[in-house]
């Protein structure tokens, strides 16, 4: 159907205005919406961001872990969700909003010149109305004007007065005025009919032709905004299999934890490498009194001594940075032994008389006042080699500096190379430039290729010393004398002045080091089997040979070390024994 086109050009003009007025106002609307888009998408990507780990920081370091690390591809999954919303603004900008705005200057254009064309031709007729209208009031003047005339000559004729000049001259007038009228008649037709004929052009053909342009443009503008209402709906459909993914990887992230396999990675990212240390052995000082009364002194408990040469090759952790320990545990002696004539050579822990011995040594347990904790030894701190770590770590953090100078060695070797290839251009072809201004960058190249092969020597001699001391014992020692009792002039000593009598305490560093070895004196053979029950000795074989540690001070012990660093006292007149000169 098509409008109507009597009267209703005030009627089509409004309607296509609102419809112009609305496309405006939905433009508008996906603007808003497309602002909505981009600051929610931003707002995503700032939090994506304030969480995201630093380059370099610890918790990129702890990504290693699978919640820390599902915890990081959420973040990327929710900076891509952002992207995302950032592509729909985007569409919705360009397909609605710009394609809208364009489309709808150009119906402001159609409209106006339909609007334009329909007005003209009203306004002609309009102007062919007024003509008619002219026409038909002269006409119907120019009647009157000749009725009168006529009126007057008549009555001029059968007037007796009047002269024959008058009666001529009235019925010209009427003869004038009537044919002026019929002119003005003739006119007025005319005028009707060309009137007519073009009321019939603008009702029936200029008006309906605009008003059915117009209908066509206002058809299209409510089709192009159909379009753009499905766009509204499309552009986000056609994200959200992306977006979906986005969520899939969320979910993934968290399928993707392994409490295990954190759990091992802890574990082998801080692996010490020292072995767990051997259960203490119990020391009952009462069987030195139980010993004596059966004149038996070589059955006593295996001490501190002794177990430290069973468990050498073992590492001991210690859970407290200053721990301190009675001198007892350490010194496997706190008497000079002395011969017994009873029984062979008398054990070297308790000397002549066990029940004194034991009394001394339940002294010691007594924890004596620490004068000063400015006489604890202290070892200080290696950061450059790493000695601080333990065994495992250390090797592993040298490792990776090995790595990191090789990276950075591999650089300065690709500059040289490059460096010397340009020289070589420069030379071929001096205007492209001067080789002479490359000496500089060539010789500061050299001196950090230079400087990088140093550290990585002594990197890997580190890497090498620490493969052979990952299963050592490392504590800090202190002298002692030839007795094996400690010096009290040892820097590590630690004694009281009201009582001297008191045992020295020995001090763990916070970093252990290695017990360093007495250098063999000379070697010694077995001339017979000797059980080495007794705290502080060492057993031995018929025949055997063992190296001389410290000879016999006089009280008829000797000590000896055997291939595997086990340590301990002999008699010296069970073997034969041959000092180095």
């Amino acid at each position: 159907r098509m409008w109507h086109s009597e009267d209703q050009y005030d009627i089509i003009d409004k309607h296509t205005q609102s419809g112009l007025d609305l496309v405006e106002k939905y433009v508008k609307f996906v603007k808003e919406r497309t602002e909505i888009e981009q600051n929610y998408a931003k707002q995503l990507r700032n939090l994506s961001k304030k969480y995201s780990p630093k380059r370099g920081s610890k918790e990129e370091q702890e990504c290693r872990f699978s919640n820390h690390q599902a915890f990081l591809d959420i973040l990327n999954e929710v900076n891509d969700y952002a992207g995302q919303r950032e592509l729909i603004a985007e569409n919705m900008m360009i397909n609605i909003c710009i394609e809208l705005t364009k489309y709808l200057q150009e119906l402001k254009q159609e409209r106006k010149m339909h609007l334009s064309e329909a007005k003209k031709a009203q306004q002609y007729l309009e102007g062919t109305y007024k003509q008619l209208d002219n026409s038909k009031k002269r006409f119907e003047r120019e009647w009157r004007e000749a009725e009168k005339a006529a009126q007057y000559a008549e009555k001029t004729d059968q007037d007796l007065n009047a002269t024959k000049a008058d009666v001529e001259k009235a019925k010209q007038q009427a003869h004038m005025r009537t044919h002026i009228a019929e002119e003005c008649k003739n006119d007025y037709a005319s005028q009707l009919q060309k009137y007519n004929k073009e009321q019939n052009q603008f009702y029936f053909t200029d008006m309906p032709l605009s008003f059915n342009r117009l209908q066509d443009m206002d058809e299209r503008r409510i089709k192009k905004l159909a379009q753009g209402y499905v766009l509204f709906a499309d552009t986000e459909r056609h994200v959200m299999p992306i977006i979906g993914k986005c969520l899939e990887g969320i979910a993934r992230a968290g399928t993707n934890v392994n409490e295990r396999n954190d759990s091992v990675v802890l574990i082998e990212q801080h692996k010490s490498g020292f072995e767990r240390p051997g259960d203490l052995e119990f020391e009952d000082y009462s069987q030195g009194i139980n010993r004596a009364s059966s004149d038996s002194s070589l059955g006593t408990p295996k001490g501190p001594l002794e177990l430290l040469g069973k468990n050498k090759n073992k590492t001991f952790r210690l859970f407290n940075k200053k721990s301190k320990l009675p001198s007892s545990s350490l010194s496997p002696f706190s008497t000079t032994p002395t011969p017994s004539p009873a029984n062979g050579p008398p054990s070297p822990k308790f000397g002549r008389d066990p029940l004194s011995y034991c009394l001394m040594e339940i002294n010691k347990t007594v924890k004596p006042r620490i004068s000063s904790f400015r006489t604890l030894k202290r070892t200080p701190v290696d950061s450059e080699g790493f000695t601080h770590l333990p065994p495992e770590q250390r090797r592993k953090r040298l490792q990776q500096k090995i790595d990191d100078i090789s990276k950075e060695l591999q650089k300065e070797i690709d500059q040289s190379e490059a460096l010397g290839k340009m020289k070589d251009v420069y030379e071929k072809n001096p205007q492209m430039g001067d080789p002479a201004s490359l000496a500089p960058q060539i010789t500061q190249t050299a001196q950090n290729m230079e400087r990088l092969r140093g550290e990585l020597n002594k990197y890997e001699s580190w890497l090498a010393e620490a493969g052979g001391r990952g299963d050592s014992i490392r504590y800090s020692t202190h002298s002692l004398n030839n007795n094996g009792a400690h010096n009290p002039n040892s820097p590590g000593a630690i004694s009281d002045d009201t009582d001297s009598s008191q045992a020295i305490y020995t001090e763990f560093d916070d970093e252990f080091e290695e017990e360093e070895l007495a250098a063999p004196i000379g070697q010694c053979t077995a001339l017979y089997n000797f059980p080495g029950s007794s705290e502080g000795t060492i057993s031995m074989q018929e025949g055997e040979v063992l190296f001389v540690v410290e000879e016999d001070k006089g009280d008829g012990w000797t000590r000896v070390r055997r291939n595997n660093g086990d340590e301990g006292y002999i008699p010296t007149s069970y073997a034969t024994i041959t000092l180095n000169k």
